[in-house]
Parts: C-alpha cells; structure tokens; sequence
C-alpha cells in the first residue's frame, strides 16, 4: 500500500482498514515526504547506494500493519516492492487515498496513479483511489466505496488494467453511487504558461477547469455526485496500426 501524499496521510488508514477487512496481509510503504505529481517517475534519496526505508506509523492503521516511509517517489517503491523490497511480492497494491481529484488525461501525472500502474506493468493487480478534496472531510465515504469495488479488484480486474477510482466528498447517504466512467479530456487543473519579465524564465500557473462541459465523463459524474471508476490501461506495444516499416540500411553519405 503507497500513496503521493506521503506516509502522514490519512488515505492509507481508509485503504489499510478495507484491505484487512478483506483477510489481507497489509504492508504500508509510503513516501516520507509528499510526492504529488510524480507520475512514474523513479527517484529515490540513496544512503551509500541504498534506499532509505525507515519505521513510521501512518495515521489509522489497524493493529499489526506494518508501516514504513521511504524516500522514493511512489511509482519506486511499487517498483522495487515487485521485487521483494518489503517482502513477499504483493498480489495487489493500493495506491491512495489521494487528497483531491484524479480524473481525465490529467492521471498521466498522478503519483497516485503512477503508483498504481507501475505495479500493473510489473503483474501485480492495483487499484488507485482518490477524494474530491483537498482537505477531505468524508473518509468513511471513500473507505465504503473501496469496500465495494475491491472485491471485485481481488478477483476480477482484467489484466494489464490499473481501476482508477473518484470520490466525492460527500457524507455517505449523500453519494449517488458509482458509475463507470470514460476519462475526461481535462483533468483537475490545466496550465497558463508566460514569458518572465527577464525573458529568462516561464511562469506556470496552474488553475482549476470547468467540469460541466463533459457531464458524462469521470469529471462531470464526480461533480455530480457520482463515485467513478474508470479502467486504465498499463503501457503495452499497440499493433493494431501497421507502422512504416523497412529493411537494409541507409546509404552512405
């Protein structure tokens, strides 16, 4: 279990409770400071050529999971957990929950998805989760939603497919329930990019987008009310389009 938000989050207790609810040997490995917008990226603090991993206990877990903050991006730590880093290698990883939205093409920069898909590429299954907050308020919400999809992400999640989950920030007897959903084709916040004064720099702002205009996307379901799930492909070779292809070498100059 990983997030982005790092190892103080509360997100890991809510996936941590429903993974042990579920029979699962839990183990947190989060990052030690926050990694938001990492993507897949695999960096990591070295200590004479090692990973740092140090004990901490995230906020929430249930009794007996072990915790761990390590200095690594968290696509890294989903990485090397494939390989045995925290012991046996994980049937399912559990990346969040994420303080705020992760929705439309915008996931291609989510540490929190990134995680997640990292994991897939490697052959374990994963699931990704996120609430519509930045200071959430409504955990038992996303700890129910996750009740109910994981299940299914234990048993049934195709291959090669990471389940990218929103919530609202809703009391639970609020929530409309959960739709699947196509990803927008926006995310969260978009960029306005500027000349500095000195010509010597861009200025990046980073504003949030207007979700209404895709009503039927995870975007506009999630402002609705509606938890969404949306199915995401790891990274594989496409050859369904025949490529210009050709042999022999080019002539000398």
């Amino acid at each position: 279990m990983t997030n982005d938000d790092g190892i103080d989050s509360p997100g890991l207790g809510v996936l941590a409770r429903c993974a042990v609810e579920r029979g699962l040997d839990v183990i947190v490995a989060a990052p030690r400071e926050e990694s938001s917008g990492a993507s897949a990226a695999l960096h990591g603090a070295e200590q004479d050529g090692r990973l740092v991993v140090e004990p901490h206990q995230a906020p929430g877990l249930p009794d007996g999971v072990t915790s761990l903050a390590v200095a690594a991006d968290p696509a890294l730590i989903a990485f090397v957990a494939a390989y045995g880093a925290f012991g046996p290698v994980p049937d399912v990883v559990l990346s969040g929950v994420n303080r705020g939205p992760n929705i439309g093409n915008a996931v291609l920069h989510s540490g929190t998805v990134g995680a997640a898909l990292s994991a897939t590429s490697l052959g374990m299954r994963s699931l990704a989760v996120s609430l519509d907050a930045e200071q959430p308020r409504h955990w038992d919400t996303a700890e129910r939603v996750v009740d109910h999809v994981l299940g299914w992400v234990l048993g049934t999640l195709p291959g090669r497919r990471t389940l990218n989950l929103n919530v609202p920030d809703v009391p639970p007897d609020e929530l409309r329930g959960l739709r699947q959903a196509p990803l927008a084709t926006f995310g969260a916040a978009h960029a306005r990019v500027a000349q500095g004064e000195d010509d010597t720099a861009l200025v990046v702002r980073y504003e949030g987008t207007e979700r209404s205009t895709e009503p039927e996307s995870d975007a506009g379901l999630l402002a609705q009310g509606w938890a969404t799930a949306s199915l995401l492909l790891a990274p594989y070779a496409d050859a369904s389009v025949e490529l210009p292809g050709f042999e022999g070498g080019f002539p000398a100059a």
